[in-house]
């Protein structure tokens, strides 16, 4: 993999219809930020998937500077204050219920695949 420690704000796609449903029903043009606000790196996100798995993510994933980004930004987390303030929305679910809706995504299809 590339930076695993690039940092990023991660939200489920639910989360961002609701938010898009309430720009487009809000009854002034105007500019909104969608995010969670806060940061993960994708090291978290291997760490965390690989433990619910019962793996180490060190014995399967190594950083390869072939996939670094020369220009990568290491953080990139939104400010959602005026989304929140102004039209009442919260994300509803959290990093770890992102990562546990994937998971039984996958599972199930690899095992109706019986791969």
């Amino acid at each position: 993999m590339g930076n695993l420690d690039s940092q990023r704000d991660w939200g489920h796609s639910k989360d961002y219809v609701r938010a898009m449903h309430a720009i487009l029903n809000y009854d002034q043009p105007d500019d909104f930020i969608v995010s969670t606000g806060e940061t993960r790196t994708i090291r978290d996100l291997c760490k965390i998937v690989f433990e619910k798995l019962g793996l180490n993510y060190m014995d399967y994933v190594t950083q390869n500077p072939k996939y670094m980004r020369p220009e990568e930004l290491q953080y990139l987390c939104g400010d959602s204050t005026k989304m929140r303030k102004t039209l009442g929305w919260t994300p509803e679910y959290s990093f770890e219920a992102l990562i546990d809706e994937m998971l039984e995504s996958w599972l199930e299809y690899y095992h109706k695949s019986g791969k």
